[in-house]
């Protein structure tokens, strides 16, 4: 069972909101100093339920991301978790891209790969919380796909994949090459051992560009993009407390009331 999985760096969800920080020109956040990017969580959920599928099939696992060189730092991750290859797809043109073009270049690059049985990718990203990478490599390659799912089964060439839904789950029986995405109620994804950790350290991460896999220009970067960010920007809370006091406690529930009544709460 040859198996691809797509994964992105973003900006870790834990970051206090103090650290956050926007570029308003550029409509973009500001990576803070001495605080490192993480692989999305979803996506690392899609690695766990590939090592899953491993574990029971045999096979190999290729990592792909779309980024910088300092997204390499997602790719060891994922190696360090088990995986056995992983590319980054890097270049200057591929600046800009939307989901659309992030797509079309994963696309290109699982082509150049060739040969696999499976297509996992994060339910979706937790910084722009979009999910539609997944979706339209699908589309792209003319593949079935099956959303949020939480395991795997491979039997009589044929997978079994397990969804989550509002009020249960769904078995979807579909052949492959298929393209999977993956929620997070898989669980929990594996530590990486220390042995793994040195492994992924000594493991060489090609960089492919858009000359390695052959990308139209005009399907990917700023120009080709689908959506505009018109405005982002960090929303303003204030707080006001106002204590509501009576003689009794009617008196000061009726109180509460009618204050809640002329602020609209009710």
């Amino acid at each position: 069972m040859n198996m691809i999985v797509c994964v992105k760096q973003i900006p870790d969800p834990e970051l206090p909101p103090s650290k956050f920080r926007i570029d308003p020109v550029a409509k973009q956040g500001i990576p803070p100093e001495g605080v490192a990017s993480i692989i999305n969580p979803y996506d690392e959920r899609a690695v766990e339920l590939a090592l899953r599928v491993k574990e029971k099939q045999g096979g190999k696992i290729s990592v792909l991301t779309v980024g910088t060189t300092g997204s390499e730092r997602v790719v060891k991750h994922a190696l360090s978790m088990g995986a056995d290859e992983g590319i980054l797809l890097s270049d200057q043109a591929f600046e800009g891209s939307d989901s659309f073009g992030t797509a079309y270049i994963l696309t290109q690059a699982i082509r150049k790969v060739g040969s696999y049985d499976l297509i996992l990718c994060g339910r979706q990203a937790a910084d722009w919380d979009e999910g539609l990478v997944g979706s339209i490599i699908a589309e792209n390659l003319s593949l079935p796909l099956v959303t949020l799912a939480v395991a795997i089964d491979v039997t009589d060439n044929e997978l079994k994949v397990k969804r989550v839904t509002l009020d249960g789950y769904q078995v979807f029986a579909v052949p492959p090459p298929a393209v999977v995405t993956v929620s997070q109620e898989v669980g929990r994804p594996r530590l990486p051992s220390g042995r793994g950790i040195i492994m992924a350290t000594r493991k060489q991460v090609p960089v492919w560009g858009s000359r390695e896999i052959a990308a139209d220009p005009s399907l990917m970067g700023s120009k080709a993009a689908r959506r505009t960010v018109v405005n982002l920007y960090v929303p303003e809370r204030e707080r006001k407390c106002e204590i509501v006091k009576g003689e009794a406690p009617g008196e000061a529930g009726a109180k509460l009331a009618e204050r809640l009544r002329e602020a609209g709460a009710i």
